[in-house]
């Protein structure tokens, strides 16, 4: 299992410290969740922050545009040393397109749903993305329960790429622990965003370790 710790959930008066556990840490990916005040209730922080992780890091940064038209900022994004830019698919009136530019910029492309969102609506663009994040939460606050319908929807995105042919990894966001990772993996999740799990445990490196064995 790929995890991917939100810093998020992070200790914002001692974020190097923390970026620090996780570059030690059995994490594969950090992310980097940008939220603007319109497409969410919640402002949380913008390219500066996510230039300054990445030069205290190796590994990749999986950065989740919760933001209005993020194909605005697929230059941006890249600059900051981004490995893959995800963006809402009820975010992008030309998804299409931005996937293509996010590819161009030399990125992976990633494209969210929300948890009302069908996952048919990806039916024409899934052999074009490298990867579908299920958010398994209203998006724009930690520390919310896991819906847990989202089990059912990734069975169903998982029989889409299957059948499709398509290469595109599954990871889900929100409400992510020991448990309902355990259940996401038999779903057929590849990767797991974990905030609060990590950051709020006594031991954030063991919980990584066994979400990654799942």
């Amino acid at each position: 299992m790929i995890v991917s710790p939100s810093i998020l959930s992070a200790d914002f008066a001692n974020l190097g410290r923390d970026i620090c556990m996780l570059d030690e840490s059995d994490a594969q990916w950090i992310h980097c969740d940008v939220m603007d005040g319109v497409f969410v209730p919640n402002i949380s922080f913008g390219f500066p922050v996510i230039k300054a992780v990445s030069e205290l890091t190796d590994k990749p940064l999986d950065v989740h545009l919760m933001i209005v038209d993020p194909g605005r900022y697929v230059g941006a994004v890249r600059d900051c040393g981004a490995a893959i830019m995800n963006v809402h698919q009820e975010a992008c009136t030309h998804l299409h397109r931005t996937v293509q530019a996010i590819r161009d910029a030399g990125m992976k492309a990633a494209v969210t749903l929300n948890p009302a969102t069908p996952v048919s609506t990806l039916e024409d663009i899934i052999t074009d993305v490298d990867m579908v994040l299920l958010m398994s939460v209203n998006p724009g606050f930690g520390g919310q329960k896991f819906i847990s319908h989202i089990l059912e929807k990734t069975r169903r995105l998982r029989r889409l790429i299957d059948e499709s042919g398509s290469k595109a990894l599954i990871e889900i966001d929100g409400g992510v622990n020991l448990t309902t990772g355990a259940a996401l993996a038999e779903a057929g999740a590849d990767a797991l965003v974990a905030g609060n799990a990590v950051f709020n445990a006594p031991d954030p490196k063991q919980v990584i370790s066994a979400l990654t064995a799942l």
